[in-house]
């Protein structure tokens, strides 16, 4: 079951990304404005328009979460992979979007520091020459 999604969600996020489902959006938000003084500008002429995209939006909610949570995943197996060959690189790295919020953010201080002692460095560099 979890494939199956997994496939209906891959294909369905290239489709509905395309210009042409685009192209099909405008069309039939065209033709629902058309058909505006056909059905005399009705509660149920506004309702079929509200409804459908409100269905539209609530499943496109789960397919591209699922499409970004597996771009992501894939995303931060590159980085680990290539933070595991590098020679210089700090291994620790790997896998710290498992970290909570605040080991995050005292990690990010910590690289904050760094770079500005780089910084410092720079300057002091450059007003010796």
């Amino acid at each position: 079951m979890r494939e199956l999604f997994r496939k209906f969600a891959q294909i369905t996020s290239q489709v509905v990304g395309s210009s042409w489902a685009f192209i099909l959006a405008v069309a039939v938000i065209a033709t629902w404005a058309v058909t505006g003084p056909m059905f005399h500008y009705s509660d149920t002429w506004q309702l079929v328009i509200n409804t459908g995209t409100t269905i539209i939006t609530f499943l496109m909610v789960f397919l591209i979460q699922n499409t970004q949570n597996r771009d992501a995943r894939a995303l931060h197996l590159k980085l680990d992979e290539v933070i595991r060959a590098m020679r210089n690189a700090h291994n620790e790295m790997i896998s710290i979007e498992h970290l909570s919020d605040e080991e995050l953010e005292t990690l990010a201080e910590h690289y904050e520091k760094v770079r500005m002692e780089c910084e410092e460095r720079r300057k002091r560099r450059k007003s010796k020459v």
